[in-house]
């Protein structure tokens, strides 16, 4: 299986497949944990009101099929925003395992990872849940990349990414960083909503680390890697963003989220791998506020496969290693960078 040219999906499709076998998938079990250290009782009438409109029945359904628009009145500004939007969150196990061929270490902690990439503003707030212990994970420190709206990624030079020649690209940092956890599980970015390329359906990729070092210049290197997985969203919010500019000029073919093998993976094993989210305007182009909960295993270790790594020089290509859960692969779960980190200060934005 070939989502990315000359990228073989067959050993993390097997390793995803082996952890769906043990893993727990949501967080039900979590539930009188989670009542005993305040998380629902801190939502009053206007929080309860508001949940008991939006619940929806998520047992072994299609979420491809469910809306998850909010009816929440909030904005990342909102009064105790976070005790609202995640006491109705979507509790999500992404697939362990498929870090796709894009994958850079070494990217800069940051909350803000547009740079001066145009188009639609989305704001992610992303929960992580401890899914043994049912407590939120503080000092988790969450890795995402994405695509940018035509379809390229940064910092990698590969035949499907964009322009070849343009060997600029290896030093590139857009749409892509680090953010370490609140004391409630909690981190905050700030990006525009993903263009998409063939073969895949419009998503975010999310690595989290534990233990690592932040340098001095603000980039993260080392640690272990206890998640891999990808978020997504409706299919009629991606239409919606695709018919806009610069979304618009994107020449690559769309593929659905009900053809994505990702997403119909998750599906199969009971997951909702979508954000939720309200508009901050009248329309989808004045931007996006989004959410999710995510369960993660603080006690698993995963290895990397980066295809470059941001150092001191900065971009450099390296050879991939297999991915996967330790046990699967034999991996160790660290992600060692060299040390030295890029020179210079954080991009702008």
């Amino acid at each position: 299986a070939f989502a990315h040219q000359g990228h073989d999906l067959t050993q993390e499709i097997a390793e995803r497949n082996a952890f769906y076998k043990t893993a727990k998938r949501d967080l039900s079990h979590c539930d009188v944990t989670l009542r005993k250290r305040g998380t629902h009782a801190r939502q009053q009438e206007r929080r309860e009101a508001a949940i008991a409109k939006a619940q929806r029945n998520v047992a072994k359904r299609d979420a491809t099929d469910v809306s998850h628009l909010s009816s929440l009145d909030v904005t990342p500004t909102t009064s105790g925003v976070e005790d609202i939007i995640f006491a109705n969150s979507t509790c999500l196990l992404s697939p362990e395992g498929e870090e796709g061929p894009y994958y850079v270490k070494g990217e800069y902690i940051r909350s803000d990872i547009s740079e001066d990439q145009p188009g639609v503003e989305v704001i992610w707030d992303l929960q992580f849940i401890n899914a043994e212990t049912c407590e939120p994970i503080e000092n988790l420190t969450s890795d995402i990349w994405h695509c940018n709206a035509t379809g390229v990624y940064a910092g990698v030079i590969a035949t499907g990414n964009g322009n070849t020649a343009d060997t600029s690209n290896i030093d590139k940092t857009f749409l892509r960083g680090l953010q370490t956890t609140d004391s409630e599980g909690v981190v905050q970015y700030t990006s525009i909503f993903p263009g998409y390329y063939s073969g895949r359906a419009t998503h975010v990729h999310v690595e989290t680390h534990l233990n690592g070092t932040v340098l001095p210049n603000g980039t993260y290197t080392g640690g272990s890697i206890a998640h891999i997985g990808q978020f997504f969203f409706d299919q009629d919010l991606i239409t919606e963003v695709n018919a806009l500019s610069p979304y618009s000029e994107n020449t690559n073919t769309i593929t659905e989220n009900a053809d994505d093998r990702v997403v119909s993976a998750e599906l199969e094993n009971d997951a909702d791998p979508f954000l939720n989210y309200v508009l901050l305007g009248d329309s989808v182009s004045d931007g996006l506020f989004m959410w999710v909960t995510l369960s993660v295993n603080p006690s698993a270790s995963y290895t990397s496969s980066p295809a470059s790594e941001l150092t001191a020089d900065g971009g450099v290509a390296v050879s991939s290693s297999s991915s996967g859960p330790s046990g699967v692969n034999g991996g160790n779960g660290t992600m060692m960078g060299n040390g030295t980190g890029p020179a210079g200060t954080m991009p702008s934005g």
